[in-house]
């Protein structure tokens, strides 16, 4: 009998924007409005110039998302 591992899961980490951008397809202005109106997980400030986002948040905002055309 042979074992089956689970897939891994996917790793944690912080993204920033462009790697946000590619992912969602959003472009800067329209995902700042979408966090201004509580439609879009806030950044993080990591930095005096910098900002990123939860990978986990932004995988499952895209999940809810695609949960919603169904």
């Amino acid at each position: 009998m042979s074992e089956q591992n689970p897939a891994p899961a996917p790793e944690r980490r912080i993204l920033r924007r462009p790697e946000v951008e590619a992912k969602t397809g959003f472009k800067r202005a329209y995902l700042y409005s979408l966090m201004k109106a509580g439609q879009f997980p806030k950044a993080i400030k990591l930095g005096v110039r910098a900002v990123g986002w939860d990978s986990e948040e932004i995988d499952q905002w895209i999940t809810d998302r695609l949960k919603e055309r169904v």
